[in-house]
């Protein structure tokens, strides 16, 4: 892409809240800068919401809420369809938006055009399906009717790190289900969120049901929201420590709350496992968005008897791979999204050297323009190694070997987090006893990527609560009402 197709493309943006239908300046005149993590310049300037702004959008969710529950499910399903066809009419323009806002290769970008507008086509259909159920009490005195209702305005907050698909993963199951939301991107990485806003604008959203705030004050622009009695339901993706105190504030009203928090995902290879398969997967679940996912593989856990070869060709993969500007030809690891991503990554390779890990391949900072880190790959990590515990965020593969079922599993559970966990054997009864013994949401077994539109994407322990996606994902915005009938 050209510099002028880049500039041509960004002057399509947004600038400003989107607010009962309007796009508004906000009333405190602040502005946010949104920077190319790979250049550090800056790509567009937008309006930054108040606290005063975030309850203007409440009121608009509240006051179109009752008429869009009332609105018929083709026609609410109709208009996510609708908004799913123009992404597809614009599918380069909303990759190469999200490869300039948030750095990830062209190509990567692409595909999360594709994932992301699944949710868009999946929750359409979803929301023609909403059901209940009818039947005849136990005793026989009446019939019972069990219904779902929308659970009323909702407040959608979403990562920097997927910018398309943790939008439409929230919004489409909300509005299929008959919410209004108000959402709050991340402010690193907030126009496609806005570009999203304005495809379902063209799609015939009704004013209100969809409103986007952009702010530098998270906090104080969430809190009063969260505080507000009308709103009903919190969904938040980002990190645990910041989910504890969301979900410390929904508390105070009771509200539903979904929570897609950190992860620190194991990715066991065992000693039958088929290595190309494995590494293949590893390189897809370690490096996809620079490692940059909840979902990415953190700890590879790896047979004693073929660790070594199988570090060697990941090592020797790693070592090919390209790094630069996302928008380049053959590039494969990008910037990370910001200076204090690449301190991190690098803190925890350098914690991890210094206890006695061997560093096999990159372990170091790429000078500037841009926020680079290279591909890196340690092995032999002591297990009290702070990359173990925190998630790295960063194209980090960090390699502990086991030598039996048991000491994996131990291994793969030991950390607070359950989100995402990875298996690579070819014996049929050892993956399925890793099904019922790792203590995650989610498994991959001899994949390296499963997130999927129409399954259930959520963790346990301190990775979250509830899912996004599949049967599962409306019934996050729906509320259970069960009446009783007397027979006459």
């Amino acid at each position: 892409m050209s510099a002028a197709s880049e500039s041509e493309l960004l002057a399509t943006v947004p600038d400003r809240l989107f607010i009962g239908g309007e796009w508004v300046s906000g009333s405190g005149g602040g502005s946010i800068d949104v920077r190319d993590p790979a250049t550090g310049a800056v790509l567009k300037t937008i309006a930054d919401a108040t606290p005063a702004d975030g309850l203007a959008a409440l009121d608009a969710a509240v006051a179109a809420a009752d008429s869009w529950a009332a609105t018929a499910p083709r026609q609410r399903g109709e208009i996510l369809r609708g908004a799913f066809d123009l992404l597809q009419e614009r599918r380069d323009d909303v990759a190469l938006l999200m490869t300039l806002e948030m750095g990830k290769p062209l190509a990567e970008a692409a595909g999360e055009v594709s994932y992301g507008g699944e949710f868009l086509r999946w929750f359409s259909e979803e929301a023609v399906r909403i059901s209940g159920r009818y039947g005849r009490n136990p005793e026989g005195t009446g019939q019972m009717v069990v219904s779902q209702r929308p659970v009323g305005p909702c407040y959608l907050i979403t990562p920097w790190n997927f910018p398309l698909a943790m939008a439409t993963r929230k919004i489409a199951p909300a509005l299929a289900a008959g919410c209004t939301v108000v959402v709050k991107p991340a402010e690193l990485t907030p126009l496609t969120t806005l570009y999203v806003a304005r495809l379902l604008e063209e799609a015939g959203l009704p004013a209100g049901v969809l409103n986007v705030i952009t702010t530098s004050t998270s906090g104080a622009v969430s809190e009063p929201i969260i505080a507000d009695p009308r709103l009903r339901k919190l969904s938040f993706t980002g990190s645990t420590p910041v989910g504890r105190t969301l979900m410390k504030q929904a508390a105070q009203n009771v509200l539903r709350t979904s929570m897609e928090l950190g992860g620190n995902a194991p990715f066991v290879v065992f000693g039958d496992a088929d290595l190309d398969k494995a590494v293949e997967g590893a390189l897809l679940a370690k490096f996809r968005n620079i490692g940059q996912a909840c979902t990415a593989a953190n700890r590879f856990i790896v047979h004693r008897s073929v660790a070594a070869e199988f570090s060697r060709r990941v090592a020797e993969r790693v070592g090919a791979m390209r790094i630069g500007r996302g928008t380049e030809e053959g590039v494969a690891i990008g910037p990370l999204i910001d200076d204090r991503a690449v301190d991190k990554a690098d803190e925890l390779v350098q914690d991890a050297v210094s206890r006695g890990a061997t560093l096999v391949a990159g372990g170091h900072r790429v000078d500037g323009p841009g926020s680079f880190y290279e591909p890196t790959v340690v092995t032999a990590v002591p297990l009290d190694s702070e990359i173990l515990r925190e998630e790295i965020f960063g194209p980090v593969v960090s390699v502990v070997e086991f030598d039996d079922e048991e000491e994996a599993v131990r291994l793969a559970n030991d950390t607070e987090y359950g989100l995402v966990s990875y298996v690579f054997t070819e014996n049929l009864a050892r993956g399925q006893r890793m099904i019922d013994k790792l203590d995650t949401g989610m498994m991959g077994l001899n994949v390296g990527v499963l997130s999927n539109a129409a399954a259930p994407f959520g963790g346990v322990k301190q990775s979250g609560l509830g899912r996004e996606g599949g049967l599962e994902g409306i019934h996050e915005y729906l509320s259970t009402k069960y009446t009783l009938i007397p027979n006459g």
